[in-house]
């Protein structure tokens, strides 16, 4: 039974620098830089509205916005109106404003897609409700 035992222990002595060495310190690099994450989720900083009926705080008229998606090839996903429109978001946050209303969302042809979809809007910057904006 000693002689088993031993066995065991100087096997386990044996695994356990192995499993050891397998907890070392990495390193991890990523070409996701804090940058474009602000980007990236800046869509979400800017609230879709059907009609300035729908503002409860003052607003200010930003400009005109667009965003498209395109179908490269064939073998790839059709275009999407929701990446047009979170593109055309992203445009709007770039402006400054923080609300947007879609005119339109319309496919179109064009030489460089298989298809594509093109969506406009109009973003705003809307105040703190019963407060004028800040000029």
């Amino acid at each position: 039974m000693t002689k088993q035992l031993t066995t065991q222990v100087l096997a386990l002595l044996m695994v356990i620098p192995t499993i050891a060495s397998c907890t070392g310190n990495y390193t991890f690099e990523s070409n996701v830089k804090p940058d474009n994450a602000t980007e990236y989720f800046s869509a979400s900083k800017v609230k879709i509205f059907n009609d300035e009926s729908e503002f409860m705080s003052s607003f200010k008229y930003v400009g005109l916005v667009e965003g498209d998606d395109c179908q490269k090839e064939q073998h790839l996903a059709p275009p999407d109106v929701i990446n047009a429109r979170t593109q055309a978001r992203q445009v709007a946050f770039k402006q400054q404003a923080n609300a947007v209303i879609f005119t339109s969302c319309v496919d179109i042809e064009t030489k460089h897609c298989v298809a594509q979809v093109v969506c406009y809007g109009k973003a705003y910057q809307l105040g703190a409700p019963h407060e004028p904006i800040e000029q």
